[in-house]
C-alpha cells in the first residue's frame, strides 16, 4: 500500500494512433500460399493399344459414314416435300415487300432495293451476332426482328394476320437461338479486394 502523503505520479502519455504513419504500420504475416496441383495429363494415363483401338474405330466410323451416310442424306433430302418451308418464307417476305412497295411511294429507295436492305441487314447482324456476340449486331438484331414482325402484320391480309404474325415471331425466335447464344438475364456481379499491405519501413 502507497503511503499517502507521497504524491502520485502522472501516467505517461500515450500518444494517438493518428501519430503513427501508414508505412510504419506493421502488416500481419502473410501465410504462404498452398502449392498448386499439377495439372492432369489424361492422354498419359491411357494405354497406347487403346489410342490405336480409337484411332481405327473412328477410321471405320468415317468411311461408313462418306460411303453410305451421306448418300442416304442426299436421297432423303432429294424425297421430301419441302413446301412447307417456301411456303412459310412465302409467308413473311411477301407481306414484308407489300408493305416496303406501299411506303416507299415518292421516296429515293425504290420498294426492290429496300426489300435486298432489309434481308441484307437481317443475314449480316444475325451473323455478326452469332459470332461475335457484339451488342450492337444483336441491338440490331432485334430491332430487324420487331421491324419485320410489325410489317408482317399490317400488310398480311386480315383473316391470316395472326398466323402470318406469328410465323413471323418464330422465325425471329429460331433465328435468335443463334444470335442471341449465351445472353443471360442474370447480373453479373464482380468483388474486388481493395485490401493492400504496405510493408513496414
Amino acid at each position: 500500500m502507497s503511503e499517502p502523503d507521497k504524491p502520485r505520479e502522472p501516467d505517461p502519455a500515450v500518444p494517438p494512433l493518428d501519430t503513427i504513419p501508414d508505412s510504419q504500420r506493421v502488416p500481419p504475416p502473410r501465410r504462404p500460399a498452398p502449392p498448386r496441383p499439377q495439372p492432369i495429363n489424361a492422354a498419359a494415363d491411357i494405354p497406347p493399344g487403346a489410342i490405336a483401338a480409337f484411332g481405327v474405330v473412328g477410321l471405320v466410323a468415317l468411311v461408313l459414314i462418306l460411303k453410305w451416310g451421306i448418300p442416304k442424306g442426299i436421297d432423303w433430302y432429294h424425297h421430301q416435300d419441302w413446301a412447307w418451308f417456301t411456303q412459310w418464307t412465302a409467308t413473311v417476305a411477301d407481306p414484308v415487300h407489300a408493305y416496303l412497295s406501299a411506303h416507299t411511294v415518292g421516296l429515293p429507295l425504290t420498294a426492290t432495293s429496300a426489300f435486298v436492305i432489309w434481308q441484307g441487314v437481317g443475314l449480316v447482324s444475325l451473323v455478326l451476332s452469332w459470332i461475335t456476340g457484339a451488342v450492337g449486331a444483336r441491338l440490331t438484331w432485334t430491332a430487324h426482328g420487331a421491324c419485320s414482325v410489325f410489317m408482317v402484320w399490317d400488310a398480311a391480309p386480315a383473316a391470316g394476320r395472326p398466323v402470318a404474325a406469328a410465323l413471323a415471331v418464330l422465325a425471329w425466335t429460331i433465328g435468335s437461338l443463334f444470335a442471341l447464344r449465351g445472353l443471360s438475364l442474370r447480373p453479373l456481379i464482380h468483388l474486388h479486394n481493395h485490401n493492400h499491405n504496405h510493408p513496414a519501413r
